[in-house]
């Protein structure tokens, strides 16, 4: 079985995380996938926006443990951890926040752990309203290792953050989109997400990718976040898709050329 499922419809992709036997819990290969996927739809300059999401109604149930206690995995999960860079366990996770597209999480059923990191990684998470979440890695007796002090900085407030992952307290999409960790609510997540994608088509590749890297450095770099926007302004008033947007407002059928930047 295919860990991951791809759709690639009108420059929407959208990656459904495929082991519903397990509830999409994720294994060491199911991680691997992630960023081979992620990998393959970067270099896809028809894809405008990218929606992650799970089969069977659920997103996912987190790590499988199985796969983490087994000892054949041991050694390489050590590996993982004292090598320099980021882990496979970081990279999974982080490099769907280095895609050049917007990506729109669709989350219900189960989010724990691993799966709660992934849908940080997204940029916009739409939850139905019943869906029960926990940054649960503290109830196994380890720490959250993929990438959420980066995914989760500024989206809740600190003492907040502590509190859900010390507890590794379960809570429903209501409560998420209380504290500002889920976007929006729906009882049809991917339903909304692809609409949210839909209006993002009508918008310029190269605008897209920008206001990612600007709005992304404005959290994570504030320092570099204003020469990002000059930079990133002029390379837009040079590129061919800033004219047509301008011609598409008018005119609604123009097209955009693939995306320029990366």
């Amino acid at each position: 079985m295919t860990l991951l499922r791809v759709e690639k419809q009108d420059g929407i992709a959208t990656v459904y995380l495929n082991r519903p036997e397990k509830r999409n819990a994720m294994s060491f290969a199911m991680l691997k996938a992630l960023i081979t996927t992620a990998k393959q739809l970067k270099k896809d300059r028809s894809i405008r926006c990218v929606i992650l999401t799970g089969e069977a109604g659920v997103f996912s149930a987190g790590i499988d443990l199985s796969d983490l206690n087994n000892p054949k995995n041991t050694a390489y999960a050590a590996w993982e951890l004292i090598k320099p860079g980021q882990s496979l366990f970081q990279k999974a996770f982080l490099i769907w926040q280095e895609l050049p597209v917007p990506v729109i999480a669709a989350v219900e059923g189960f989010c724990f752990g691993a799966g709660m990191q992934l849908a940080l990684a997204a940029d916009i998470r739409i939850a139905h309203p019943d869906t029960k979440m926990s940054i649960m890695e503290s109830r196994w007796g380890l720490v959250p290792d993929m990438g959420l002090s980066r995914t989760l900085r500024g989206t809740i407030g600190l003492d907040l953050a502590k509190e859900l992952t010390l507890t590794a307290r379960i809570f429903d999409g209501h409560y998420a989109r209380d504290i500002g960790l889920v976007t929006h609510l729906d009882e049809h997540p991917l339903a909304r997400a692809k609409a949210i994608a839909a209006e993002m088509q009508q918008r310029s590749p190269d605008a897209l990718v920008a206001v990612k890297r600007v709005l992304d450095a404005m959290q994570l770099e504030p320092r570099k976040s204003l020469r990002l926007e000059k930079i990133w302004q002029l390379k837009l008033l040079i590129g061919k898709n800033s004219q047509l947007a301008r011609k598409k407002d008018k005119n609604p059928e123009v097209q955009f050329l693939a995306r320029q930047y990366k």
